[in-house]
């Protein structure tokens, strides 16, 4: 049976460095007392915006900073709590750190009322009296731009107080997950019992052994089924808080809210949708190919991630797979493999899975440098895990390097860019480096995969929360039964007539994370569809491509994020991009069947 090792048992080679953020828990609590008190005093500036440009510059320029530190605080403690989400202590912390951030967002939530109130003439004289002030223009623009959502000063700061309340339904379906539910275990061909977490549940996935497919398939989702009502109830609370600051806030729509956060129009969505839906055909000629190389009378949902490829079985261990993505990304130049270099040597990464650790993989962007956290299985997907997220760090170390505080945060429409951008240039390279026929082969499989689970399987996800808060917003609760129906009939659709679309993946909703992150996954698709192309593009044209690549990276939010992408080489705004990359799949699908036969 596969031993789940407890926290103290990593091996410290393995672990993020938490101290390079705070140096002890003492010293975040010190820190924390520290940037209490300086919330407080960045609430005295309250009613005093509009008297002058010093007024205004001093506010934002204490602001800025303090908000850097709010965020450090926030970062420790998420950081410690996702060791082991089992740990009160950082629990305790982290619960902590988000009532700081709320008190953040309380206290200075007077601020965006009082400058849009400043009249436009008064805000250029300040700009004359005071020129410190012009490197906020564009956020001032961006706050003043929300005039019509925007509320009372009083009004503003009860919605801010209300933050905390607002992310429960998030907080509690993470701890449910990640700490309190467990699977039943499941037995290999020989009766020895095999442990199923959430780390461990895709790679039992890709097991060649259907009966281990079947087994962990029926053991995650039988159980989830145990709690769908638990689920869907929370769920159900996370759409209504976001239908309720929609109204709040006059918009027509949650997602117009949501897009409008980043500057994304929503065509750009809906153009999503409707490319994907327009071009299923592909997805059902996909799965008729895997129902065929896989030999079988029937498919299931659960032979949707075991490789199409027999008999290639390559083990890729951690430090293995940081050395083939360090070649991969070399296209890139020095600057960037330097970085990468730093990233890889000095304990940026939270490598192998440990009792209570959060599932899944992310990147949190924060100073002095971002880190990473993986639950690596020594698979091929996993080391593409490990490429995506290092994008998503490098750009936040690139922003962060080259942007003040103000701007070092990029929007997440264009987070998914960088990320997706690494494992294209993976792939790339490893299809380049391999002459066995086979091994190809297993490849295209794998990158086919990306295509399935990001560009289609995202959009799915997309079209299913479009539905689910149209639903609310309707007035209609979401029940079980109802979000089951709708996610079933969505794979159905989707997947075509070639699989068998069992019952059980109808509860699969209850297992994304990502419902509970406010119209996030249809980004996925968007940033794979522009990663393509952009990589493409740097392996194409090579030195202008990279510096107007790198460029990207290191813009932060200074721009809208479709002028970025622009600026990089890629027009979101057309459905091009999502065509051509979709039109490259169809590609590889033939490959495939060639190479096969």
């Amino acid at each position: 049976m596969d031993k789940l090792i407890k926290r103290s048992e990593q091996k410290v080679e393995y672990t993020w460095d938490t101290t390079h953020i705070y140096p002890s828990d003492e010293a975040w609590l010190a820190a924390f007392d520290e940037v209490a008190a300086a919330i407080d005093n960045v609430a005295t500036y309250a009613g005093r915006l509009s008297s002058s440009a010093s007024e205004l510059c001093d506010f934002l320029t204490l602001s800025e900073k303090v908000s850097v530190d709010v965020s450090r605080v926030y970062a420790y403690a998420m950081l410690k709590s996702d060791e082991d989400k089992g740990n009160s202590k950082y629990a305790d912390y982290y619960g902590r750190a988000v009532s700081l951030y709320t008190q953040y967002s309380s206290k200075t939530a007077f601020s965006g009322p009082e400058i849009i109130a400043i009249p436009d003439e008064v805000l250029e004289r300040f700009y004359e009296e005071k020129p410190e002030l012009k490197v906020f223009s564009r956020m001032l623009d961006r706050i003043r731009a929300a005039k019509q959502h925007t509320l009372s000063p009083a009004e503003e700061t009860l919605l801010a107080a209300a933050g905390e309340l607002a992310n429960a339904p998030e907080n509690i379906a993470s701890q449910f997950r990640n700490a309190d539910l467990r699977f039943p275990d499941i037995k290999d061909a020989n009766g020895n019992p095999i442990r199923v977490t959430q780390g461990s549940f895709i790679p039992l996935l890709e097991s060649p052994d259907v009966n281990i497919r079947k087994q962990a398939f029926e053991s995650v989702y039988h159980t989830y089924e145990q709690f769908k009502n638990t689920v869907a109830a929370m769920l159900d609370a996370q759409v209504k808080q976001l239908t309720f600051y929609r109204k709040a806030r006059n918009f027509s729509s949650n997602l117009e809210k949501a897009l409008f956060a980043t500057e994304v129009p929503v065509t750009v969505y809906e153009n999503l949708i409707k490319s994907v839906n327009d071009r299923l055909h592909i997805l059902h000629k996909y799965v008729a190919l895997r129902k065929k190389l896989l030999g079988v009378d029937e498919l299931h949902m659960y032979d949707l991630y075991t490789p199409i490829v027999p008999d290639v079985n390559v083990k890729y261990p951690y430090e293995k797979s940081c050395e083939i993505c360090r070649k991969a990304l070399e296209p890139l130049g020095e600057h960037y493999i330097a970085a990468l270099d730093e990233g890889f040597g000095n304990r940026w990464i939270d490598v192998y899975e440990n009792e209570g650790k959060r599932g899944g993989a992310y990147s949190m962007g924060t100073r002095p440098h971002p880190y990473v956290l993986l639950n690596h299985k020594d698979t091929l997907d996993s080391m593409f895990t490990l490429a995506h997220e290092m994008g998503h760090a490098l750009h936040s170390y690139f922003s962060t390097k080259a942007q003040r505080p103000v701007y070092s945060n990029y929007v997440i429409f264009v987070a998914e860019v960088a990320s997706t951008f690494n494992e294209s240039l993976l792939m790339q390279y490893m299809l380049k480096n391999t002459d066995d026929k086979k091994q190809r082969a297993y490849l295209i499989n794998h990158f086919l995969e990306q295509f399935r689970t990001t560009l289609y399987r995202q959009t799915m996800f997309a079209e299913f929360e479009l539905e689910i808060n149209r639903m609310s917003e309707s007035g209609t609760t979401l029940t079980a039964d109802a979000l089951c129906d709708l996610y079933y009939d969505l794979n159905r659709k989707y997947y075509g007539d070639d699989i068998v679309v069992d019952r059980e993946i109808a509860v699969e909703w209850a297992r994304i994370p990502h419902f509970f992150l406010n119209f996030y996954v249809y980004q996925y698709s968007t940033g794979f569809s522009a990663a393509i192309a952009l990589s493409e593009k740097v392996l194409r044209e090579g030195k202008p491509a990279v510096e107007a690549y790198l460029e990207f990276l290191s813009s932060g939010s200074i721009a809208d994020p479709i002028t970025l992408l622009r600026r990089a080489g890629v027009d979101m705004t057309t459905p091009q991009p999502v065509n051509d990359a979709l039109a490259l799949f169809d590609r590889l699908i033939d490959e495939m069947d060639t190479l096969m036969s």
